[in-house]
């Protein structure tokens, strides 16, 4: 067997893909920055290669000899601020990696793209993978820049690169080397999610979407997309069972989404810091929900239960925080509640 190359191998689900590489015998080779953590995969036997993906001479350099290509590396980040460096990430770099695996001559490409490059979806309909992209209208640099990656996916499938696309939706569970994936779990420990909008989260496991990956290699159609979907959630329910799991009391306020906006928008606009951009409001309103019925029929892609996802990723984060679980303050959970209540009443009174 050739040597497997993965870029992001150092990250909250390339981790877990190089753990199961390993684990499968592969001979591996990671393409990591100078800067990046790599302590957590010591127990683990990996030639390094040092560099960018938005580098080319550093990616053909670690394409030599390779026979499989795992692209995970990406930038995640909804804050318009960030979306130069999103665009360079995602797009730029994968032109880049897959251009070099093209010319390299490799057998097998795995791209991890995302359900944002499909768009939302609506709650009555879950999309699947032959929706067209709905993301176009939202404007925003993180949905936008994964669609046009994938669409350099399929187009460098059509000069004859053999690459297959895995398409996670939101991504949970234990062992984030840098913490930023699971900021959902540990805000919610730390009682930092004050409210909430009507929106919706497909939720998956980080384990059943490296163990995906393999599947997406060794079965999947050249040029298509397959998502790695678990459980749609509406997000009262998420944190109703994140509460249940964990002992500490859900956000106490659901926020009309128009309300949610303008007052974010309105704190934007005179300097208050706020945990939140409008870019994340307004995506935490749409319908994240998918169906996984194509990788489960023809890959065998089989997520293990939501609970155990779920209570695998609060165990994870409580032994994080420690004596942090529960800190934030709860004086205003009543007048929170109260405060819902009366938008949604005037929410509704208006036809919103």
């Amino acid at each position: 067997m050739g040597k497997t190359l993965v870029t992001g191998g150092t990250g909250f689900l390339g981790s877990h893909l190089v753990r199961a590489l390993a684990e499968r015998g592969d001979e591996l080779r990671l393409l990591v920055r100078e800067t990046s953590r790599t302590d957590h995969l010591d127990p683990i036997s990996y030639e390094r290669a040092v560099g960018e993906v938005t580098d080319v001479d550093s990616v053909a350099a670690a394409m030599a000899g390779v026979e499989r290509v795992f692209h995970v590396a990406g930038r995640t980040s909804l804050r318009r601020s960030d979306a130069e460096r999103v665009r360079e990430v995602n797009v730029t770099g994968t032109r880049t990696v897959l251009g070099e695996a093209l010319r390299a001559g490799v057998e097998r490409v795995v791209h991890t793209s995302s359900v944002a490059a499909l768009g939302p979806a609506t709650r009555d309909r879950p999309a699947d993978e032959t929706q067209g992209y709905t993301g176009a209208r939202l404007g925003n640099a993180y949905v936008d820049s994964k669609h046009e990656a994938e669409e350099e996916a399929r187009r460098l499938a059509g000069e004859g690169l053999p690459v297959v696309i895995a398409n996670p939706t939101f991504v949970l569970g234990p062992d984030d080397p840098y913490g930023t994936s699971m900021a959902l779990v540990r805000r919610f420990l730390l009682r930092r999610i004050p409210g909430y909008v009507n929106g919706g989260l497909n939720i998956v496991d980080v384990r059943d979407v490296a163990a995906g990956h393999l599947l997406v290699e060794t079965k999947g159609q050249v040029g298509e997309r397959y998502i790695l979907a678990g459980r749609n959630f509406t997000l009262q329910r998420l944190f109703a069972d994140l509460s249940r799991i964990s002992g500490v009391p859900p956000p106490p306020i659901r926020i009309p989404g128009a309300a949610a906006l303008a007052g974010v928008g309105l704190a934007e606009r005179i300097g208050l810091p706020l945990p939140v951009s409008a870019e994340e409001v307004s995506s935490a309103r749409l319908w994240w929900w998918y169906r996984g019925d194509r990788a489960r029929e023809e890959l065998g892609f089989a997520p293990r239960p939501h609970e155990q996802t779920l209570e695998d990723a609060v165990r994870w984060q409580a032994d994080q925080l420690g004596d942090r679980v529960g800190e934030g303050a709860g004086p205003l959970d009543l007048p929170l509640r109260i405060a819902g209540r009366a938008m949604a009443i005037g929410e509704r009174i208006l036809g919103r």
